[in-house]
């Protein structure tokens, strides 16, 4: 449409060029032969005619009973090419081109399974800190009260028992001493007088009951069953009562003898040991047994109180930076996954399944194609200063004909742009009402009424 209109604007131009230079060769004050108009009337300079460019841009509008007519095209007003935040290899596509698709719905994914596991493992961190915390915060159970008061009362129970008993067991050690160096003592001394001659008088017994035993035996001794008799018993029981007798007696007079003496000595020794260890442990065994009295007691009344605010504040710090580790990793997982901003319609896709998709490059597009808005093409800098946010337009396209639409001027974008020399300024036009029949990137015709 747009090399039509610049064919007829030409021509035009040329015509009028003509008619109105040979009306002006007739006046005397016409216009010097080396000056043209240009297409919007203005005049052009020998200096740039001679050069054959304009330093001014020359339009490619047409103003027309204060209309601005510029070229446009049909797009949707929402529309935006989509990209990955991270680079990555496409693992699905969930959509196809000319799918419709939700706000929030998913249309691509890439490989994650790194960033599933970071997810699971945050997660688990996460419960796990919040068990810890919830177990501070409940304080200590029935059970662990009752075993530490339990632990509590056996410590004091073996504290009491050892105060009691351990002066009791010194007391008896020096007794057991006390009696073992007796003995040794009358090892050493002797059998007394006394013991010798009650050990004759027994040795003098003895023999005459032997004596006795043996008159009996002489009697029946020829008898073939002598041995059977008890007069050869009682004369065995007596010798043998008569021997034990001279041998005490011996002995008494004797002395002691070494093997006694040593076997008192060594009984001695012992009992000591005993004594000595019982009054170097008896010390150190209530010192452990009060401390550990003082332990189970500060076990008990730690789990009574309950657990300090200052210790469930780390806990729950603990807790706060699993949940924020937990969201980063949730975070990074979600940027593998591409989802539709609005609802619309897939128009593109530039990515297959396998394929690498490069972070900050478009990898689908995506537009609401149930609303369409037109953007003009070639408004310069010299016209877009006549036209106004909210100007009524009238719009043409070239596709259909006889399809013609009002709108409004919705804004004009601030940042114009070089296009071969011209700087083009883009206005976005909203029709009153949509056709179904539009398709993006048609092109159409745009009569803007100007200030």
């Amino acid at each position: 449409m747009k090399r039509w209109r610049i064919f007829l604007t030409v021509g035009l131009s040329a015509v009028v060029l003509v008619a109105v230079g040979g009306f002006w060769l007739m006046q005397p004050d016409r216009m010097p032969m080396n000056a043209v108009l240009a297409a919007d009337g203005e005049t052009l300079s020998a200096a740039q005619q001679a050069s054959g460019v304009a330093q001014e841009p020359i339009q490619l509008v047409t103003r027309n009973n204060g209309q601005i007519e510029v070229d446009g095209r049909v797009v949707p007003a929402v529309r935006s090419e989509l990209s990955m935040p991270v680079s990555g290899v496409v693992a699905e596509l969930l959509v196809s081109e000319g799918d419709s698709v939700k706000a929030g719905q998913p249309l691509l994914r890439l490989r994650s399974q790194q960033q599933t596991i970071a997810v699971t493992q945050a997660a688990a961190q996460l419960r796990q800190s919040e068990a810890r915390l919830a177990e501070l915060s409940a304080g200590a159970r029935s059970e662990d009260l009752q075993t530490a008061l339990a632990g509590l009362v056996a410590a004091q129970a073996r504290l009491a028992r050892l105060e009691e008993t351990g002066p009791k067991d010194i007391a008896a050690a020096e007794a057991n001493l006390a009696a073992a160096q007796a003995s040794l003592q009358r090892v050493f001394e002797g059998a007394g007088e006394q013991l010798i001659i009650a050990a004759r008088a027994d040795l003098a017994n003895a023999e005459a009951l032997r004596s006795q035993a043996q008159a009996a035996y002489d009697r029946v001794r020829d008898r073939a069953d002598v041995g059977m008799l008890p007069e050869s018993v009682q004369l065995q029981q007596a010798t043998n009562a008569y021997n034990a007798a001279l041998a005490r007696l011996e002995n008494l007079q004797s002395g002691a003898a070494a093997s006694d003496v040593n076997a008192a000595t060594a009984q001695v020794r012992r009992a000591q040991a005993q004594l000595e260890a019982l009054r170097v442990a008896f010390p150190s065994d209530v010192i452990v047994a009060k401390s550990d009295v003082q332990r189970a007691q500060a076990q008990f009344e730690l789990l009574s109180a309950g657990n300090r605010a200052e210790t469930i504040a780390v806990f729950e710090a603990e807790v706060a930076l699993a949940q924020a580790r937990l969201e980063q990793a949730q975070a990074v997982l979600a940027d593998a996954e591409l989802r539709a901003p609005f609802a619309g319609t897939v128009a593109a896709l530039n990515v297959a399944v396998g394929e690498q998709a490069t972070a900050g490059v478009p990898v689908l597009q995506l537009a609401d194609l149930s609303r369409w808005q037109i953007e003009t093409e070639d408004l310069t800098e010299l016209s877009v200063v006549d036209i106004a946010e909210g100007a009524d337009v009238r719009i043409v396209f070239d596709a259909i004909p006889g399809l013609e639409k009002s709108g409004k001027v919705m804004r004009v974008r601030p940042i114009g742009e070089d296009r071969r020399g011209d700087i083009v300024y883009t206005v976005i036009v909203d029709p009153n009402d949509q056709d179904t029949r539009l398709l993006w990137n048609m092109t159409a015709v745009v009569s803007i009424s100007a200030k």
